[in-house]
This record gives C-alpha cells, sequence and structure tokens, in this order.
C-alpha cells in the first residue's frame, strides 16, 4: 500500500483516472487499492476530494460506454465473446441478465461491487437497447457509488491505511511475491476446472450444421429452445416449432417435452 501511495502523491489524478478506466475496461487490475489510497491521500490533504471523485467517475463512464456501444452495434455477439473470455461465463453473464431482467437500469447502480458482474452489465445495457439518457444517469449514479464508498472508507480508515503500508513496508517483500503467485494459482485452478466442464460438455454438443441436417432428412427430434428472455430480444426467433422455456421454467414444465424422441437444447 505503501507504494501506491507514494504513487498516488507523485503522479495525482492521471494515475486514478487511467487505473480505474483500465480495471473498468476489463483488464485484471483491482481498483478499489487505488480508491482507497486516493480517500486517503484526500484525508492527509494530498488530493482534492472533488477532483478524485470527478476523475474516478469519469473514468468509470468513459469505460462503460466503449462496453455499451459495443452491446448496442453488436448484439449478442459482445455476450459470446465474453463468454470466451471469462473463467466464470456461465455465472457472470447468466447473472446479468437475470438481474437485468428483473430490476432493469436499477442494477446499474450496484454491478461495480459484484466480480464479474461488472463487466457484462453494461454491454447488456446496449443489447437491450436501454436509451442512452437512463443509462449515463444510472451508470453516473452507480459509479459514484462505487467511487465514493472506498473513497470514504479510505478516508476514514486513513491513519489505519498508514500504519498497515509501514507494515507491509517491513515485511513487503515476502509478501508482494506471494500475492501474484497466489493469484496466478488461483486462475490456474479456474482454468483447469472450466476446461474440464467443457471437455465433459463436447461428447453431448451438436452443431447447428449438424442439427439443420437432422431436420432435413426428417429426422423426429424436439427441440427445446433454452435462451434467456434478454437474448431472445435482439433475435426475436425459434428454430422451426421450437418449445421455448427458461431453464429456471423446467422444474415446473418439463412433462411439455416429450420423452421418446430426441431432444435438442438450444442455448446461448
Amino acid at each position: 500500500m505503501r507504494e501506491i501511495l507514494d504513487f498516488l502523491i507523485a503522479n495525482g489524478y492521471l494515475v486514478l483516472f487511467a487505473w480505474v478506466f483500465a480495471e473498468q475496461v476489463g483488464l485484471p487490475i483491482p481498483a478499489i487499492p487505488i480508491l482507497l489510497g486516493a480517500g486517503v491521500l484526500t484525508g492527509l490533504g494530498h488530493m482534492n476530494a472533488a477532483w478524485a471523485v470527478l476523475g474516478s467517475v469519469v473514468a468509470c463512464l468513459a469505460a462503460d460506454l466503449l462496453w455499451y456501444g459495443m452491446g448496442r452495434r453488436r448484439g449478442a455477439k459482445v455476450l459470446n465473446w465474453l463468454c470466451r473470455i471469462s473463467l466464470e461465463p456461465d455465472s457472470c453473464v447468466r447473472r446479468a441478465e437475470d438481474i437485468f431482467a428483473r430490476y432493469g437500469p436499477r442494477t446499474l447502480l450496484v454491478t461495480k461491487f459484484v466480480p464479474g458482474l461488472n463487466i457484462a452489465s453494461t454491454p447488456m445495457a446496449g443489447v437491450v437497447r436501454m436509451n442512452l439518457g437512463r443509462f449515463l444517469l444510472f451508470d453516473s449514479l452507480g459509479a459514484l457509488l462505487w467511487v465514493l464508498v472506498y473513497g470514504v472508507l479510505g478516508f476514514i480508515f486513513r491513519r489505519q491505511v498508514e500504519d498497515l503500508a509501514a507494515y507491509i513496508a517491513h515485511v513487503g517483500h515476502f509478501l508482494f511475491l506471494l500475492l501474484p503467485v497466489a493469484i496466478g494459482a488461483y486462475i490456474y485452478l479456474r482454468f483447469r476446472q472450466r476446461k474440464a466442464f467443457l471437455k465433459e460438455l463436447e461428447v453431448a454438443r451438436i452443431t447447428a450444421d449438424e442439427l439443420k441436417g437432422m431436420l432435413d432428412r426428417g429426422e423426429d427430434v424436439f427441440i427445446v429452445d433454452l435462451r434467456h428472455p434478454l437474448d431472445f430480444l435482439p433475435q426475436p426467433y425459434t428454430i422451426g416449432d421450437a418449445l421455448r422455456i427458461t431453464p429456471a421454467e423446467l422444474e415446473q414444465r418439463h412433462q411439455e417435452i416429450p420423452r421418446d424422441r430426441d431432444i435438442v437444447l438450444y442455448c446461448t
């Protein structure tokens, strides 16, 4: 933490803006320590609170507008791309869809506090064609809340953070070696788990061309469209007479799925 504080003192608001922007655009650079550091420096008189908050919020909006524009222009392809690069696509994208379907624009007020949800929620707003004015309003409020929470925490506990920084400086080299090793091990384990999960799915998957071939040959297959309602909005069509149903409804509507035919599940 001492290094972060010294770095902020030396480079100021530009570093704060660039760091927050990089984290919000998707780089694996945690911005919470820098926000806490900005709060500490504000309390110690090294930074102006208004400029620090304004710079951080503007950085959030700049990054979020990029994702919003990509979602609006590219539609569900952006979410598919997120699925490919994320270590937890099944949770981050699906949670964003579920929360958006339930709360609408208000989702943007809290997504920055939930790891993985932030990067999926902003393109989701573009995919569902949220009005730009509403997006800017709720995203600005969410960014302001996020910046203030961690900035105020740094301001309140500035003395404790100084003590912590002094302690880290005393035993710091060992901790700074251990931290990247721990992060690397976590990413490696998550990657291995994801590969194992996808390998299990491969034996039960067919391609779109294979399904078309089955339909062209007149094979008796029953198609279940499991897409989320938000996925259906940008592409409002089904394959043939597919049964549209959400995964959450399977338990209640399973009797609508025949037991004497091959079943093909279609999802995103």
